[in-house]
């Protein structure tokens, strides 16, 4: 399996684009320039980020992880996972964006094998370039993905289903919606499948908007979900078994590789602050010890990531239990609350390296933006409840016998 260039790669939002058109890098880096170009409005007017999406699919990058068989690329997580970096620098929302799709992707590429209805969807993702949605949360049970109300309602060949959502990210422009829901009227909340729903299978009325300090071009608004489909449109794999194994490595692989990418694209402007000051006055800025700072936990947090997708890759090598077990859970659910706080704390440094320059908003050096963006990853599915889920894992686990074991 490929492994992520997360640890070689910086990308800054006016990197010129590669010319090699086969090349997955070069076509981010494309994709980038285009979502750069439109960041700054898709943030201010809190809308979709329509012409970057627009380059994604006329790159083809949608469908990058669907099997070879299927009509896709088959490339591995790690080569999504520095599309997300490249798109994090130039636009946080278009790269988040960018990740849940390939979340859902994931879903159903590693348990489509036993449903030719989900092998044909994602055939159709890599020829159509669909945009798949996630809707995981609910109601009053919050950030709780792992416990469902709604019921999947059975009627012969047919499903119908109501959610009350409480985020869809950019559900009103998704060509699909994937779904948690609880299997049947009578099953316990935690007894839950996986739906995937085409647009004109589901109606969206909005509940709640989306006026946020940040991440404002995601759409992040309430609904409700009203849907009818085909039975054979659940997943047969149980849900806590695709959340084990695919939605929790893939979510926290991709997630931190765009917070990573979004960091980086803070670094970069704080460079070219410095560099300009140094042109200036012929030394260092009072806010120089920032930026380094800033330069040295960017590469501790590309190390973290690229060390976490290389364990992911050997987990899925291995088979078996192996992305079930305790140790890896643990793992790759603290990722996430590691590459969180430390993108906030890159992105911070890089602000107060910059000083002035960097807090406003009329700048080419603002880190405004980054800063506003970056501060909603410890809340993603938020950092404490993961710690407090984990608590009982990490008591059993013990301390580790050796500095490397």
């Amino acid at each position: 399996m490929p492994k992520s260039n997360l640890k070689a790669v910086e990308t800054a939002p006016d990197v010129a684009p590669d010319s090699d058109r086969g090349d997955i890098l070069a076509r981010a880096q494309r994709m980038a320039a285009v979502a750069a170009l439109n960041a700054d409005a898709v943030d201010a007017d809190a809308r979709f980020p329509h012409e970057a999406i627009a380059a994604a699919k006329e790159e083809g990058l949608f469908g990058l992880l669907v099997p070879r068989h299927l009509g896709g690329e088959g490339a591995s997580l790690g080569e999504v996972a520095d599309v997300c970096y490249t798109l994090g620098a130039a636009c946080a929302n278009t790269g988040m964006i960018y990740a849940m799709h390939q979340v859902k992707a994931a879903c159903l590429v590693d348990h489509c094998a036993d449903s030719p209805w989900h092998q044909d969807l994602l055939t159709r993702l890599a020829k159509e370039q669909l945009l798949f949605a996630s809707s995981t949360t609910e109601g009053k049970k919050g950030g709780d993905v792992r416990s469902s109300e709604a019921p999947v309602v059975r009627d012969g060949d047919r499903i119908s289903l109501t959610r009350d959502a409480s985020v869809i990210s950019y559900g009103e422009y998704a060509d699909a919606v994937i779904t948690t829901a609880r299997r049947n009227p009578g099953a316990d909340g935690a007894d839950q499948v996986l739906v995937a729903l085409l647009k004109d299978q589901f109606s969206l009325a909005r509940t709640m908007g989306w006026e946020t300090l940040g991440m404002r071009g995601t759409c992040s608004a309430g609904f409700t979900l009203k849907a009818e489909a085909k039975a054979e449109q659940v997943l047969p794999t149980a849900y806590e078994t695709i959340h084990a194994r695919s939605m929790v490595p893939a979510a926290h692989l991709l997630w931190s590789s765009t917070w990573t990418g979004v960091a980086s694209g803070a670094v970069e402007r704080a460079r070219r602050f410095m560099r300009r000051a140094m042109r200036g006055a012929g030394q260092l800025p009072p806010g120089a010890a920032h930026f380094t700072r800033a330069t040295t936990d960017l590469n501790t947090l590309r190390g973290l990531v690229a060390a976490s997708l290389t364990r992911h890759e050997n987990a899925v090598a291995a088979g078996g239990d192996a992305l079930s077990s305790i140790d890896f859970h643990t793992s790759i659910s603290l990722l996430k609350v590691e590459a969180s706080e430390l993108a906030v704390q890159v992105v911070m440094s890089a602000l107060r390296a910059t000083g002035l320059s960097g807090y406003r908003n009329d700048t080419d050096v603002s880190i405004g933006r980054a800063l506003r963006d970056i501060l909603s990853s410890p809340l993603m599915i938020n950092n404490e409840r993961i710690l407090s889920n984990l608590a009982s894992s990490v008591l059993v686990a013990g301390a580790p016998r050796s500095l490397r074991g």
